[in-house]
């Protein structure tokens, strides 16, 4: 596999594990005791946001989920022919 693609792939995997990971650990200032919300705020705004420990976690769950894939993709432990479930197509050469 190429560098390229590996980057590629764990982007892909970041970017999907930092909205897995961005809910957790959020407040609304509904659960948040004596924390007022301002004219023209909206009330499901999280209080506590912290973008760094998203990165951090998305980060560490990318590089678990990659590892992961370039485990399968090396070893071939579940390939495309494992995910065939209708079997072989009735007709081989579709003419084109």
């Amino acid at each position: 596999m190429n560098w390229t693609s590996m980057l590629a792939i764990y982007t892909l995997f970041w970017v999907l594990s930092a909205f897995l990971v961005m809910p957790f650990g959020l407040r609304t200032p509904d659960e948040v005791e004596g924390h007022e919300v301002g004219k023209g705020h909206a009330t499901s705004a999280p209080v506590n946001f912290r973008p760094k420990l998203i990165a951090l976690r998305a980060t560490v769950l990318a590089a678990v989920l990659f590892g992961a894939y370039y485990a399968n993709y090396a070893n071939q432990w579940i390939t495309t022919d494992d995910l065939n479930f209708f079997g072989k197509p009735p007709v081989k050469d579709l003419g084109y």
